[in-house]
């Protein structure tokens, strides 16, 4: 039997990763520009840092709640 809750966790955990991802790709055209025999400044670097952290933690988080309900399932399989 399904849970609506841990569905309705999924849906926003997935919209979450999916939000931080398209933060991250607005940052490309940013990251492609620098010069590679400049530097990246400290604002850029400290936004980038943010960006890349929430990323990380969104992902992180669908792919615990995802790997829950996988273990769960083959439990009660």
């Amino acid at each position: 039997m399904s849970d609506p809750n841990e569905i309705r966790a999924l849906k926003a955990s997935l919209r979450g990763a999916i939000d931080t991802a398209g933060t991250l790709a607005a940052l490309q055209g940013k990251i492609e520009a620098l010069d590679e025999h400049g530097d990246i400044s400290g604002e850029d670097l400290e936004e980038l840092a943010r960006v890349t952290g929430a990323h990380a933690v969104a992902a992180a988080a669908l792919r615990g709640l995802v790997n829950t309900m996988q273990t769960r399932r083959t439990a009660n399989a």
